[in-house]
């Protein structure tokens, strides 16, 4: 009998244990995973960073439903890290970069927030904003990129540090506002992949967004790190005398 209640005891207790440690591994794993998402996006706990609105090209300051989604998603992906957002419209947003994380939406059409960092950082990139068959087209270095729309269409995901306090700057820069929602949706899916490959460093990502129509923001792809050709002011010819 007492044989028995040892074997059963030495059981229970072998139990206990195990579930102890893998309540503990499941908790470390947890908490590393969230460190890295963190150190990602550069939102400690309780860090407050910045949402920055943009609005619907031709839309009387509205804001397109897409881009209301792409915010939502990015809201999700900050409460998830702890932090806080405060939310700015693109016209209101008077502050340098760097002391607080900033999630900018929408291309420099329809937020001039965008406008100023691709002007400031990203000197390489055009994005063709004059009504016409080239309208949304992005010219990245020497390369063009149209927009099929519906079929083909592009979105620029940039993650920029810079400034004194080194928090990134984030660009969600598409062709239009199903792709800026398609973006959001990629970094928060593949985020720890980007951490890897990137680590706490700068990049310039082109997605292009296939079929949005029957696909929506769902099925993307990557088509090139242009990092490089983004950050490179063209050359500037000499003047003819």
């Amino acid at each position: 009998m007492n044989e028995d209640l040892r074997n059963i005891a030495l059981g229970v207790l072998a139990t206990g244990l195990s579930a102890s440690f893998g309540w503990l591994g499941r908790t470390y794993s947890w908490r590393r995973k969230l460190r890295r998402k963190r150190e990602f996006f550069g939102l400690p706990g309780s860090a407050e960073c910045l949402l920055v609105v943009n609005k619907e090209a031709g839309g009387n300051g509205a804001v397109h439903r897409f881009d209301v989604f792409a915010l939502l998603e990015l809201s999700t992906l900050i409460k998830e890290c702890g932090a806080h957002a405060r939310i700015l419209s693109h016209d209101q947003t008077h502050q340098g970069f760097g002391d607080r994380t900033e999630f900018c939406v929408g291309g420099p059409g329809s937020n001039r927030r965008t406008a100023a960092h691709l002007a400031t950082l990203l000197p390489g990139l055009t994005v063709n904003t004059q009504r016409g068959p080239d309208q949304g087209s992005f010219l990245i270095g020497s390369e063009q990129y149209r927009m099929d729309a519906g079929v083909d269409e592009y979105v620029i995901l940039a993650r920029l540090t810079a400034g004194e306090g080194g928090r990134p700057v984030f660009l969600f820069c598409g062709q239009r506002a199903i792709t800026n929602q398609a973006a959001t949706r990629y970094v928060a899916r593949h985020y720890e992949e980007l951490a890897r490959r990137h680590r706490s460093g700068s990049f310039v990502l082109l997605l292009k967004v296939v079929n949005s129509e029957a696909y929506g923001p769902d099925v993307v792809e990557l088509v090139a790190d242009v990092t490089r050709a983004a950050r490179t002011a063209p050359a500037v010819e000499p003047a003819t005398t």
